[in-house]
């Protein structure tokens, strides 16, 4: 039928006012979205990009729409900095704003409580600060609101129990304070709900434990107190409670599980928790993880707990009980044996006694962890135990174990702690446990062991802790014992009957902290190897019957804290140089037979705090600054001929020089003609260096051409590297520096043996010897580099001395090509694309290849500074000067700061200056404070180097960065957010990734469970406290490089578990 004439116009003009709003809300859309990307300070990864008037909004990356209008903003992981945008609120038909892991601050927009569909509100994981506005009340139709992992302060709003549709409310990891309001009784729709890890009090509303659909909920590590509502416990949609660490108190009631079929998880250690462990809770047969740990939970465990068969049992640290009598205590034990996915079983800190029941040896195979220590369990170490092959960690510390350590012992292979002290243990150490190849820590002492020590113990070459101290050990110490060059936290022999003396091997331990060998009967001399020793920092020699004197080389631990040669034979004087030790705080010289004068140098030691020279036979004046000024850490009893001192000590005045005017003349007459012989002696001396400057001068180019005589590199003339490079074009410049450029070539090389040349990619290193030092530098990194290799050195290839083609001086260093360029590079991304010089891939560095690297450089300088001879110190280490290569591996290159320190023993005068150096070596921010007042060079100064560059790895951050507000230093910044808020510090990319990869081993076990294990996260802020401990400001404060390398391997490994590999 046709229209009637007219209906259309009229028809139009109806629908033009419907097109033209459309056409404006459409605008509106346009214009949001536009201010959040003006909102936007920084996107590194270009995700808004291509957000521009060439494309329809609506297909823009994280935009989707529905009839034209936005309906989804997802920039989720975009690494987006900036503050949100309240235009944002002006996206009416917004169902979902998912904002998850990026930078965003500020506060949050309370214009967002307009978006009245939105569904989903993701705004975890950034900075956001200030409180949760009201505003967003009006938000009736949100189901998922996370707000986790912010800077939230305020507190937890009431009204949003009135939101009808709210399912997941996540709140934790902010800083949220009050009461918990009961109005959320009202989420009749909620399933989890999670409030941890905040400042929240009070009690927990009784209400929450009626909600109908709940399976989480998380409430562990606030400040919470009272009782927890028994509705809990009998919750049938209950899958997770998490009230860990709180002030809970009361009792579980007696029907505890009995209705929850579902819970699989249950965390209430540490409360205050009492009473009975209610058998009831074995009707939760579907737990995986129960922990009661650390309340004061008492009687027996119930026989029906071990038919959970949950993957760990945590009850350490509480009051509970059994014995071997019948119907003891111990059936729940009987029960775990038919368990057999059983990981963990941990019982410590508790009052079982009696015998070890039988049942023990028969749990699972699977099993990792046995931890019974701090009880009352008596009677034998059964060697069944060796039926436990999967065991990790066995603790049986701090109980009344009798009888011998079972040989059986050492079949647990892939056992890493052995931890059996304080016991009624006798018998010899069996030798067995040299088999345990994969142990960390032995600690045997408080026993009755007797016999000898094994030399098997030195096949343990990852053991970082021997504790064999109070025992009756008899003999030699097996010289196996000091070659473990893995020891690093601890060595302690005290308190035995071994004897003999120390042998020069005791120098191999260079990464041990703590040394105790007293209460022994050692003697013979105090080993000048010990020197060697230079992570030591604790040194106790004390009750043994050394003699001689005190050897000045102790001095030179310049880590040392304490030393304690307390009850010896020493005699001698006390050297002076024991006052040159920077961190030395306690030093005991008591009971010995030194005489002497108390050295002038103790007193200049501002860290000194202790010191007892008491009964010895001592001399003279006795200082008044420093320590000599606190009686409470001065003991000098027993010395009749000391003199002066503070007031306060009440020794008599030293008596008054006779004659002084007649000395004085005496002293004339002979200082007269010394001095005159002394400036005479001084003029030739003058005149001879200055001719001897001369002849150096002319032979300069000999010396650097003896390094490069065949014997350690191969011959190559500059008309080869002019022909590899180019004529050293600048398309192949891949970076200079200030005493040289580095050009990517291809040289024909002879390998060594080989008859025939091979083409290699190598970097060519030219130096600009119109620089102070160039040669210098030249020399050192040829010298440095000549005897060292190692995986994560850079590799030098050969070295060239000769004349270019317009006849001047030539001088270049060839290596290894890294075709990833420096660590600064992928550090720094924008800098380096900004200046043209990125070359490398699309992504940066995740989490587990900025764990590698750092383990890299640690072991580098491990080995440059512990295995060397004489050790290297590389004095400029910083990520410019770390080298990727194809596979990522890291390695240190420009050495031409890096000094040997030579042994004066064996290099004569030649060593005498290897502490001091010209200027400060080192770029600033990488380089140690004491190198610009003492100008002295040593280990620590790298370790502070790598400290900085830790830092810098897992920051983002440069220490010389200008967005380190009020002048802090880099490890002032970082510091200033460890350890409860390293998301303000960390680089975002890595928050990002860290997220990324705790969910996904979430997924394939459960959010809950990451309760019991540890997180990327957790590696993340481990290597953070890493960083921070190698950079404090003095030397002695930070940690060894030897352990510090240990430490991120320990770091890199977990991270790896963590993320599932």
């Amino acid at each position: 039928m046709a229209m009637p004439v007219g209906v259309a116009p009229v028809l139009l003009l109806l629908l033009l006012p419907l097109a033209a709003a459309t056409a404006a809300a459409e605008s509106d859309d346009r214009d949001a979205l536009m201010a959040f990307k003006a909102g936007v300070t920084s996107d590194p990864t270009g995700v808004l990009r291509s957000w521009n008037e060439t494309v329809h909004f609506c297909r823009w990356p994280g935009v989707n729409c529905t009839a034209g209008r936005v309906t989804s903003l997802d920039v989720s992981m975009g690494r987006l900095a900036g503050e949100l945008s309240p235009a944002v609120a002006n996206l009416t038909r917004l169902v979902v704003l998912n904002l998850t892991s990026n930078a965003f601050s500020g506060s949050i927009p309370g214009g967002l409580g307009r978006l009245r569909r939105m569904r989903y509100l993701s705004l975890c994981d950034n900075a956001f600060a200030g409180e949760i506005p009201d505003a967003l009340r009006n938000c009736t139709a949100l189901a998922v609101a996370y707000l986790n992992n912010n800077n939230l302060v305020g507190g937890v709003p009431r009204w949003l129990g009135a939101l009808p549709n709210l399912a997941v409310l996540r709140l934790s990891h902010n800083s949220l304070s009050g009461r918990i309001p009961p109005s959320l009784a009202n989420l009749t729709k909620i399933f989890r709900l999670e409030l941890d890890q905040n400042l929240l009090e009070g009690s927990i509303p009784d209400g929450l434990s009626r909600l109908p659909a709940l399976g989480m909920l998380a409430l562990s590590q606030n400040s919470l107190a009272g009782e927890i509502p028994v509705g809990f416990f009998n919750m049938t949609s209950l899958r997770g409670l998490a009230l860990a660490d709180n002030a809970f108190r009361g009792e579980l009631p007696g029907d505890a599980g009995a209705r929850t079929p579902n819970l699989q998880y249950l965390f209430l250690g540490g409360n205050l928790l009492a009473g009975p462990i209610s058998a009831s809770l074995s009707n939760a047969t579907a737990l995986v993880a129960l922990s009661l740990a650390n309340n004061s939970f008492a009687g027996q465990v119930p026989g029906e707990i071990g038919t959970l068969c949950p993957l760990s049992l945590e009850l350490s640290n509480n009051q509970l009980t059994a014995t071997d009598d019948a119907g003891g205590g111990w059936e729940f034990m009987d029960n775990l044996t038919n368990c057999s996915a059983l990981a963990e079983i941990l019982l410590d800190g508790n009052k079982f006694a009696g015998v070890m029941p039988p049942s023990v040896v028969r749990l699972s195979p699977q099993l990792e962890a046995l931890n019974l220590a701090g009880n009352r369990i008596s009677g034998v170490i059964p060697p069944e135990i060796e039926s436990l092959v999967g065991l990790q960690t066995l603790c049986l510390q701090s109980n009344l174990f009798s009888g011998e350590i079972p040989e059986a012992i050492g079949k647990l292979k892939n056992l890493r702690e052995l931890l059996l002290e304080q016991n009624e243990l006798a018998g010899p150490v069996p030798s067995a446990i040299g088999d345990l190849t994969q142990l960390l820590k032995l600690d045997l002492s408080g026993n009755s062991l007797n016999g000898s020590i094994p030399p098997s113990l030195g096949n343990l070459h990852q053991l970082t802790l021997l504790n064999l101290s109070g025992n009756e050990l008899t003999g030699h110490v097996p010289s196996e014992l000091f070659t473990l060059s893995s020891l690093s936290l601890l060595m302690d022999l005290s308190d035995n009957q071994l004897d003999g003396p120390i042998p020069p091997d005791v120098g191999q331990l260079t990464k041990l902290a703590f040394m105790a060998l007293s209460g022994n009967r050692f003697s013979g001399e105090v080993p000048t190897e010990l020197e060697s020793c230079q992570s030591l920092e604790f040194l106790d020699l004390a009750r043994n019957v050394f003699v001689g004197s005190i050897p000045p080389s102790l001095s030179g631990l310049k880590g040392l804290r304490r030393l304690n040669l307390t009850g010896n034979r020493l005699s001698g004087s006390i050297p002076p140089e024991l006052g040159g030790m920077p961190g030395l705080q306690e030093l005991y010289l008591s009971r010995n037979d030194l005489s002497g004068g108390i050295p002038a140098s103790l007193e200049t030691m501002s860290s000194l705090m202790e010191l007892d020279v008491s009964y010895n036979r001592l001399a003279g004046q006795v200082p008044v600054h420093g320590v000599f000024a606190n009686t409470t850490g001065l003991r000098i009893a027993g010395n009749t001929a000391l003199c002066g001192g503070a007031a306060r000590l009440r020794l008599p005045p030293c008596p008054a020089p006779g004659n002084s005017t007649r000395r004085a003349h005496l002293f004339l007459k002979i200082a007269l003609p010394v001095v005159a012989a002394a400036l005479c002696f001084a003029v030739m001396f003058a005149l001879l260096r200055w001719r001897r400057k001369i002849r150096s001068s002319r032979t300069g180019n000999a010396a650097a051409r003896s390094v490069l005589n065949g014997n350690y590199y191969p011959r190559v003339t500059y008309a080869e590297l002019a022909k590899a490079t180019d004529d050293f074009a600048d398309a192949n410049l891949v970076g200079a520096g200030k005493y040289g450029s580095v050009y990517r070539g291809t040289l024909s090389l002879k390998t060594k043996g080989e008859f025939a040349r091979e083409d290699a990619v190598v970097a060519v290193k030219v130096l600009d010897l119109r620089q102070v030092g160039a040669s210098k530098t030249f020399m050192a990194e040829c010298e440095a580099l000549r005897s060292v290799k190692h995986r994560n050195l850079i590799n030098i290839v050969t070295c060239c001395s000769s004349i270019d083609m317009e006849g001047n001086e030539f001088r270049a260093l060839v290596f290894d090509f890294m075709p990833n360029y420096s660590l600064d590079r992928w550090l720094h991304r924008a800098k380096h694309t900004e200046t043209g010089k990125w070359c490398g891939g699309a992504g940066g560095l995740g989490v587990i290849q900025r764990l590698d690297v750092a383990v890299d450089i640690a072991d580098a300088l491990n080995y440059l500074h512990n295995s060397c001879n004489p050790p290297i110190i590389h004095c400029d280490l910083k990520p410019s000067n770390v080298l990727l290569g194809e596979d990522m591996t890291a390695c240190i290159g420009d050495f031409g700061l890096a000094k040997l320190l030579l042994d004066p023993a064996s290099h004569g005068a030649a060593a005498a200056n290897t502490e001091s150096t010209i200027g400060i070596r080192g770029t600033i921010g990488y380089v140690a404070p004491e190198y610009g007042t003492t100008g002295m060079v040593t280990a620590s100064g790298d370790v502070y180097s790598f400290g900085i560059t830790l830092l810098e790895i897992f920051s983002g951050k440069a220490p010389t960065d200008g967005e380190l507000r009020d002048g802090l230093t880099l490890p002032e910044f970082v510091a200033g957010a460890f350890p409860d808020n390293i998301e303000e510090i960390l680089d975002v990319a890595l928050l990002l990734q860290a997220e990324e990869l705790d969910g996904a081993a979430s997924s394939t076990t459960s959010e809950e469970e990451s309760e019991a294990r540890v997180t990327v996260r957790d590696c993340l802020a481990s290597a953070i406290r890493v960083g921070l401990s190698c950079s404090r400001r003095a030397p002695y404060e930070r940690m060894a490089m030897s352990v510090a390398a240990d430490e991120m391997r320990l770091i890199r490994d977990a991270c790896l578990r963590a993320c599932g590999k």
